[in-house]
């Protein structure tokens, strides 16, 4: 028996208004979260907090550091290394040149920091890594290779202190001035013309700042409690200073009026004095040990200050 086409109709008919009142009721639907609105809250929170942290912190940020010393500054500071009751300096300009007339000195042209067989610290910046909170005692110590700190004190091969010889070390403990056990510390005055005993440091002398113009740094390794001074040669600074700053020699400073004529070139130590002292340690093997002690208006830098 064939299929009634009427009912074929009547079906097909139900069906599609079944559909079209399912589609209408989607329309009106709101969609829901399990857990009602607290779930899209806390997300639209989150967004809103990342997003201003991330604001916070582009504002926050630290600027460039412009704090002296720049690259337009030219400071110089006195600075001596007493060894048991002796002062040295290191030796050379570091400008040396190749034939073409080019610096090849690479931690020199990194930083524009050197001395010229003065017993000053010339500090002329050439780039950022000696300028601001970088200018530390540390950069002028790095550029002539020689390491200072609470264990030891050691010159390279190229640094001759006297009779101590080249390349000579300085360690607490094992080292002695004649047959007295010796520290290390340095003292620090911040102008030339400071009359008083200075600030001294037992530790981290590589980061402390070179904060200004005609500062004093005394980097010794004496017997225990005996004073340091200031290096013979610091109130004679601006002098030496201006013999840096013009390239010329202290004769043609002198007539051309930038140096007093009894500017004393006799208060620097004389190399040929030097050499005529005894070898204070002949066998290089001393060792002793050290006892505690306690020394007064003394200050250990704390290396986090170099990121301040």
């Amino acid at each position: 028996m064939a299929p009634s086409s009427g009912s074929s109709t009547s079906k097909a008919a139900a069906s599609t208004k079944k559909a079209a009142r399912l589609t209408q009721r989607g329309k009106t639907r709101a969609v829901r979260f399990q857990g009602g609105t607290l779930f899209p809250f806390i997300v639209a929170l989150v967004v809103v907090l990342g997003l201003g942290t991330i604001v916070y912190a582009r504002q926050s940020q630290p600027g460039f550091d412009t704090s002296p010393p720049t690259i337009n500054s030219h400071w110089h500071a006195a600075y001596g290394f007493y060894i048991c009751g002796e002062w040295y300096q290191l030796g050379g300009d570091l400008e040396d040149r190749n034939t073409q007339g080019q610096i090849t000195n690479t931690p020199y042209l990194q930083t524009g920091v050197h001395s010229h067989d003065d017993g000053v610290i010339h500090w002329h910046p050439f780039t950022s890594r000696a300028v601001g909170n970088r200018a530390t005692l540390s950069v002028f110590l790095d550029v002539y290779d020689v390491e200072f700190n609470q264990d030891r004190l050691r010159f390279p091969d190229n640094q001759t202190m006297g009779a101590w010889g080249p390349g000579a070390e300085f360690v607490p403990g094992e080292t002695q001035c004649d047959g007295q056990d010796a520290d290390l510390s340095m003292v620090v005055w911040g102008s030339y013309q400071d009359t008083g005993p200075g600030v001294r440091y037992i530790a981290n002398f590589e980061n402390v700042r070179i904060q200004n113009d005609g500062m004093v740094f005394a980097m010794a390794f004496m017997p225990r409690n005996e004073p340091v001074p200031m290096p013979p040669w610091a109130p004679n600074l601006p002098a030496l200073g201006a013999i840096d700053i013009t390239q010329f020699d202290e004769q043609d400073l002198i007539e051309g009026g930038l140096l007093p004529e009894d500017f004393d070139r006799t208060l620097l130590p004389d190399p040929a004095e030097l050499d005529d002292l005894e070898d204070p340690d002949p066998t290089g093997d001393l060792e002793v040990e050290i006892d505690e002690f306690e020394v007064d208006d003394e200050i250990e830098l704390d290396e986090s200050d170099d990121d301040e």
